[in-house]
């Protein structure tokens, strides 16, 4: 008995092998509208103002990324994973602090300062995980109090220790130019000096783009981030991941003090209150959704390179500074909107 394809001459389609077009392809990736409002961004800032297309000038813009780009790369991920942290920019200064404040109060060695700086900024981020996990509270309420119980801590124990509002200088204590090498040199590249940032941030991107597109730990990051408790019911270790996403957070926050201490030789208590929203809009302008399971850490670089562009951009251009908080707000409801429109249209190919 023939098949009723064969008795028509006609090939039955098979619908379960296709293939996507390019654009499919292209417009499927969270990046995508980032990266145009980049090109868009360069392009202009090249046209009004000429020296942003000098060699020095592009290097401070990528300088100027680079100190955004490491925190917005694990806001990314951890955004991704469905959470927000509202302590991630006072976590900055908490660490340089911590580790400029252990050593010289002691009379150690920085390192020594360094490495406790290290435990206790993964210590925090472990607290906002595990709060998290036990309490089921949103995570913007529990980062909101770590927010405001880290601000207090830096403005009362540096007055309390300094009798000031900064951290004592630590230029010239043992471990000083060897730290200072390593979170705040500039390597000379073809005549021109670019700050160590730079290729640590690169670092980090390539390692999160890694972990994200080719392990398992992505696999759970997007899956606790679309539905935890579908993740949990497939075997996907929720609150380890998600505690891990946590100190990945305290991890760059120390990361970033580390080279703003060793940048400057001390550092103001007040400092990195503001700073986590310049974080999380990085990320959401990288292609980032506020409900979680979505992104990617290119994203969150390129959305940090639009900030450093346009905030040193704006400069160069002789353009009045004050607009730029205007430029925040605009870009972050465009990008919203832009990446949730990207989202649904490759959905639909």
């Amino acid at each position: 008995m023939s098949s009723p394809g064969a008795s028509t001459g006609v090939r039955a389609k098979d619908d379960r092998v296709s293939t996507r077009s390019l654009t499919s392809r292209l417009l499927s990736r969270p990046e995508i509208g980032s990266l145009i409002g980049a090109v868009a961004v360069f392009v202009l800032f090249c046209v009004v103002a000429p020296t942003f297309r000098s060699a020095p000038s592009l290097a401070t813009v990528a300088y100027s990324a680079s100190t955004i780009g490491i925190m917005a790369v694990a806001v990314a991920l951890l955004m991704i994973g469905g959470e927000f942290d509202l302590s991630a920019g006072v976590v900055v200064t908490t660490s340089a602090l911590a580790a400029s404040t252990f050593a010289f109060q002691l009379g150690l060695n920085l390192w020594v300062g360094i490495l406790v700086s290290l435990l206790l900024a993964l210590a925090v981020g472990a607290f906002n995980g595990w709060l998290l996990m036990r309490t089921g509270l949103p995570s913007f309420l529990i980062t909101l109090g770590t927010f405001f119980m880290l601000q207090g801590l830096n403005l009362g124990v540096t007055k309390l220790l300094t009798g000031g509002v900064s951290s004592d200088s630590v230029a010239d204590m043992d471990g000083f130019s060897g730290a200072q090498t390593v979170f705040a040199s500039t390597v000379r590249v073809g005549g021109i000096g670019i700050k160590i940032t730079v290729f640590w941030w690169i670092l980090f991107v390539a390692i999160a783009t890694w972990t994200l597109l080719r392990t398992r730990v992505g696999n759970w990051i997007f899956a606790v981030g679309g539905d935890d408790a579908a993740a949990r019911a497939v075997g996907v270790p929720v609150r380890r991941t998600k505690i891990g996403l946590f100190m990945t957070v305290g991890f760059c926050g120390w990361f970033v003090g580390m080279h703003q201490l060793f940048s400057f030789d001390s550092i103001q208590s007040g400092g990195g209150v503001g700073q986590e929203f310049i974080y999380i809009i990085a990320a959401v302008v990288g292609g980032c959704l506020l409900t979680g399971g979505y992104g990617s850490a290119i994203g969150s670089a390129i959305g940090a390179l639009i900030f450093g562009m346009t905030s040193l951009g704006i400069v160069y251009a002789g353009w009045d500074a004050n607009w730029f908080k205007l430029f925040l707000g605009v870009m972050l409801l465009l990008a919203t909107i832009v990446n949730l429109v990207v989202k649904n249209q490759a959905a639909k190919r």
